[in-house]
């Protein structure tokens, strides 16, 4: 090996990192960042607590390491809203990406609903370096298509918002929508139809 290469981790490495961070995201997101433990995650990837400490330096360091691989995949629909697509299809596709990903990655949801409701001590840097100029540039583009006459006019800001709050819903608070629904989020179709006449009536006109 040349001096100064850095070695590769072994498949067992990527396979033992990989069960740690998945059963740190059942953890993580049941319980919070405070109310989470080494023990807890060391019991649920089926590893001894030294192993854990092998991988990472500790909980902090695990916690840190799912936000930056959740950022990149949170803010992919946000990206790929396309400025010269047809507006309200771009909103309305926008809608339904993030309803799926409530529905497919519940955990990541809560793990990220977390970290807000907690002030975003960890991902403060993210937010400001990566949401914040991303966030600023589709507002811009939903606002220039309402000046454009091409959708009714309201706070691109707020519109965003709401569309996290409805459709997040249904991944950070799933246990109440199953109960009062009386089926799980993932099998209630309803959500889709039901978000997409509610913004098409909003921006529609």
């Amino acid at each position: 090996m040349a001096d100064g290469a850095v070695k590769k981790p072994s498949r067992i490495q990527r396979r033992n990192r990989s069960l740690i961070l998945d059963a740190a995201l059942d953890v993580f997101s049941a319980h919070g960042f405070r109310g989470a433990t080494l023990d807890q995650i060391a019991e649920a990837a089926g590893l001894s607590k030294p192993n854990i400490l092998y991988y990472f330096e500790g909980k902090e360091e695990i916690h840190v390491t799912l936000l930056n691989k959740l950022m990149e995949t949170w803010l992919d629909p946000l990206v790929t809203l396309d400025p010269k697509g047809d507006p309200l299809t771009e909103i309305l596709n926008y809608v339904r990406r993030k309803l799926e990903m409530a529905r497919d990655l519940p955990r990541e949801s809560r793990l990220f609903a977390g970290e807000i409701i907690q002030g975003a001590p960890h991902m403060s840097p993210h937010l400001k370096a990566g949401l914040l100029p991303l966030f600023e540039e589709k507002c811009a583009v939903i606002q220039a298509w309402m000046d454009a006459g091409k959708l009714n006019t309201v706070d691109p800001r707020h519109l965003i918002f709401s569309i996290w709050a409805t459709t997040q819903h249904y991944a950070d608070f799933a246990a109440q929508v199953e109960v009062l629904v009386g089926e799980s989020p993932r099998t209630h179709d309803g959500a889709d139809l039901y978000l997409t006449t509610l913004f098409t009536r909003l921006l529609r006109n």
